[in-house]
């Protein structure tokens, strides 16, 4: 290998010292690019590529035209200095530089999303806005406090609360959706984010009044009650993968389920018309259900390995002082 050495001064200037300084060279005009030039604007379009993978798809979409939307892209590569998305037979593809542009243009977007509604009810007087994720099966008393945590600020704060499961929330927390999350904390949430344990939940059988009594009778069937009609939580949920491990222990087949659902009505509803449904659900959901007429408890002790109900924050919000509030509430309650 040949190393051309050419003076300088006092220096001696190497091809590699001189790419080294191209390279920085190139990498200050684009944090330059990006602080003075990218606009938000510019994020709702690369979006639509991203979802729409066509060109001419996402001018229909934005009500622009195809040239419109190919030079706004060319704009904004040129502020990046290289190409977001690459042509292939499935459409429009992004390149690594794009997916890394894509995942910040979502962050964004959802930043500015909640700048604004927040301070939309800031405008109407209240001091705040509040988005809670929740699983379906959460125990009464700590829903409650978070629904109506806001009416106990003075001011009053807004709060948003959005069902969904342990995947779904923590997914939606990543994305800035949401401010923090009451979930199952068996999740192992990366160092991104924080999680503190809240309470443990015991399961129950739970099945029509109606069949209450001759089913209370004697020892657990499992076999017996592989046979009616089941309500199981959806698949690959942490309660429907518990139940599933219970019939496992007792050497039974996995009943397939007449319904599978989240929803407490649902589940209510199907008692009363349906003498023959069962479910397995924690203490707290099974008081609602009994609450709601036609469903008993059976005094069958049983026993899982669920793990704990906790709730869930990004690690740069824990200096969020209504996070924060929140957090400490909900610990005290539990």
């Amino acid at each position: 290998m040949v190393i051309v050495v050419l003076p300088f001064g006092n220096t001696m200037i190497t091809p590699d010292w001189r790419r080294e300084c191209l390279m920085s060279i190139a990498s200050d005009k684009l944090v330059h690019n990006v602080v003075s030039r990218l606009r938000l604007k510019h994020l709702p379009l690369l979006l639509a590529l991203e979802r729409q993978r066509s060109v001419s798809r996402v001018a229909a979409e934005l009500n622009l035209s195809q040239p419109a939307v190919t030079k706004a892209l060319r704009e904004i590569e040129d502020i990046f200095m290289v190409p977001l998305f690459a042509r292939t037979r499935r459409g429009l593809e992004p390149t690594p530089t794009g997916i890394a542009v894509l995942a910040h243009a979502r962050l964004t977007l959802a930043d500015a999303e909640a700048l604004g509604r927040e301070l939309a009810v800031i405008d109407a007087g209240l001091s705040g806005r509040l988005r809670v994720g929740v699983i379906p099966f959460i125990a009464r008393g700590v829903l409650d406090a978070v629904c109506t945590y806001g009416l106990r600020q003075t001011p009053r704060v807004s709060v948003l609360v959005r069902e969904g499961t342990t995947d779904e929330l923590v997914a939606a927390l990543r994305e800035h959706e949401l401010d923090c999350v009451i979930a199952r904390t068996f999740y192992a949430p990366g160092a991104d984010i924080a999680q503190r344990a809240l309470y443990r939940e015991e399961p129950v059988l739970v099945v029509p009044s109606a069949a209450a009594d001759r089913l209370a009778r004697g020892a657990l069937d499992w076999a017996r009650l592989a046979e009616r009609d089941w309500i199981l939580p959806p698949p690959n949920t942490p309660i429907r993968r518990t139940i599933n491990t219970i019939f496992a222990v007792a050497g039974v087949a996995q009943p397939t389920p007449v319904i599978e659902t989240y929803s407490i009505k649902t589940m209510a509803t199907l008692m009363h018309k349906n003498p023959g449904t069962i479910t397995i659900v924690p203490k707290a959901v099974a008081a609602e259900l009994v609450d709601a007429k036609g469903a008993v408890v059976l005094p069958h002790a049983l026993s899982w390995d669920l793990p704990p109900v906790g709730v869930m924050w990004r690690r740069q919000t824990e200096e969020d002082e209504m996070i924060g509030a929140l957090v400490a509430h909900l610990a005290a309650l539990a």
